[in-house]
């Protein structure tokens, strides 16, 4: 299998898998401080609720992903768009040419240097905050996942560790990286059980008004090899 290859894999199977659900407690008037890091999580998540409300956006992304069995790191770049709910369209640039596009309900995968389309069901790789849906509803983090705050590292970022309730081979840890100054998400890293690793740095991270939604539906060009995903 070329690389290229299990670099979309990874991307379709390592990435954020999400089935969980927030495990919350009441504050009480003398704070210990386990209690004063809860009141902390609650406070980060309702400014990155508030901050991605109602709002689309895009970012240039740097992806790594470490195969560790099979001791190879290999990267990627492009650029990603996010629209509520449950669209999203990355369109890698580097080192191969390939597009990931859902409206929520499809999802293609178009590889124009093969002429090869893969097309399947999007809540099959999706569904419950699967394949980095959150960014495209950040309700999902709330909803969706457990919740341990880690720390606010030397960056100025805080940092969310997200660990899947129901147990899954391909997820065992993510880590949300968030800024303190403006409450984007601009880093995530997600484990899975055989120890290989996928970090995602977003950069220039703009808030568009409007996306239009035809950006999240795919044309298949004539004449391209079409494959259905799970089949």
């Amino acid at each position: 299998m070329r690389l290229k290859l299990r670099l979309l894999t990874g991307f379709i199977l390592i990435l954020f898998y999400a089935q969980g659900a927030l495990a919350q407690s009441a504050p009480l008037p003398a704070v210990s401080p386990k209690q004063d890091s809860q009141l902390l999580l609650e406070d980060i998540l309702d400014n990155v609720e508030k901050r991605y409300a109602g709002s689309s956006f895009s970012s240039r992304f740097f992806q790594t992903l470490t195969l560790k069995a099979m001791d190879i790191t290999d990267s990627a770049s492009g650029k990603a768009f996010f629209k509520g709910p449950g669209m999203m369209r990355w369109e890698y640039e580097e080192p191969d040419r390939q597009i990931i596009v859902t409206d929520s309900n499809t999802l293609w995968i178009y590889r124009p240097d093969d002429g090869q389309v893969m097309t399947g069901k999007s809540p099959t790789f999706f569904s419950g905050g699967k394949g980095a849906s959150f960014l495209s509803d950040m309700n999902l983090i709330r909803k969706k996942f457990a919740i341990t705050f880690q720390e606010k590292n030397t960056a100025g970022h805080y940092v969310l560790k997200l660990v899947p309730v129901e147990k899954a081979l391909d997820v065992t840890a993510i880590y949300i990286s968030i800024s303190a100054k403006t409450f984007n998400v601009v880093q995530i890293t997600t484990y899975n059980s055989y120890g290989d690793e996928t970090i995602i740095e977003l950069i220039d991270i703009q808030f568009e008004p409007k996306l239009d939604d035809a950006m999240f539906r795919f044309q298949i060009p004539s004449g391209v090899e079409v494959l259905q995903l799970g089949e």
